[in-house]
């Protein structure tokens, strides 16, 4: 008997430690709370193993419309590290930790990039700043470097696999980018237009060297008159614009009205503010800009 008990002891034991220990492990994480996806999985990837990070905008989800809740509150109290984009992206974010009483460290992750402003020209009744920098691989070098600062100084022991994580992940962007250069250089310069939902892919086309319209503003909290519609209209028929996109995280109802009316069919969903997922096409930034780079490719040949 006494063997037989044994027998089923010992493995409920082995359980039992098995668990203890992930607990522990689990809180020996440094907790990071990131304030839409794209950051959350830049966090991952810098932290590795040493991080539990969380996301205040999950996937496919519109930070430019984020109304914080309760829970919100609870969960940035238990942070110690606050990472933010910065540029205008989150107008939420300071409230946030204002009312939550947040005494934590905040790192603004776009700190050093230079701002892209969208002209008052362009139907503005001022400047905006911009605040897609991500959209650029070279300023998620930027990103990746304030990230690793920032969890080193709050993780001292730490420091050395933070700056090797962003090392690695920093050789990953640069070979990114020569592929997405090389895609684009393929395709003839006049061709290089595209109309997506929002003004969003300000520096991917400025880096790219692709022309992008958009019905709608910066935020997708704006919509556009109904004269600026009819103007854009003009000339998509006017420069024989085939390239039409939907982001993921955005009302796709206006898009196609536009397509309609300039008899055009919408093409396949792009990802811009938000990661997709897990386990769909745009799970991790990197996924992300392949993702978008070959459907603008394919997009932009048609025109």
């Amino acid at each position: 008997m006494k063997n037989l008990l044994q027998k089923f002891i010992a493995p409920l034991m082995a359980l039992a430690l098995c668990a203890a220990a992930a607990t522990s492990h689990a809180a020996d994480k440094l907790p990071v709370l990131a304030s839409f996806s794209i950051l959350g999985d830049l966090v991952r990837v810098v932290g590795g193993d040493r991080v539990a990070v969380t996301t205040l905008v999950g996937p496919d989800e519109d930070a430019h419309v984020f109304e914080p809740k309760p829970l919100d509150a609870k969960n940035i109290l238990q942070t110690r590290l606050l990472v933010t984009n910065g540029l205008g992206f989150e107008p939420w974010a300071q409230k946030l930790v204002k009312s939550a009483g947040y005494k934590g460290r905040t790192v603004v992750a776009s700190q050093g990039v230079k701002p892209r402003t969208l002209p008052a020209e362009k139907g503005h009744s001022h400047a905006e700043t911009d605040p897609h920098a991500w959209q650029d691989p070279t300023n998620v070098v930027m990103y990746v470097r304030n990230i690793a600062a920032a969890l080193g100084q709050l993780d001292p022991a730490g420091a050395s696999s933070y700056q090797a994580n962003s090392e690695a992940y920093i050789k990953e962007l640069q070979t990114l980018d020569i592929w997405a250069q090389a895609q684009f250089s393929a395709v003839p310069a006049n061709k290089r237009k595209v109309i997506t939902s929002h003004d969003a892919f300000g520096y991917f086309g400025a880096h790219y060297q692709v022309g992008f319209l958009a019905p709608q503003g910066i935020s997708t909290e704006a919509e556009p008159s109904a004269k600026e519609v009819a103007q854009l209209i003009k000339q998509i028929q006017r420069e024989k614009i085939k390239a039409v996109f939907v982001e993921n995280m955005s009302n796709p109802k206006l898009l196609a009205q536009l397509s309609k009316d300039a008899g055009m069919t919408v093409g396949p969903g792009l990802y811009v503010d938000a990661l997709s997922k897990a386990g769909g096409p745009a799970d991790s930034y990197l996924k992300l800009m392949r993702h978008n780079v070959m459907q603008l490719v394919a997009g932009i040949r048609q025109n």
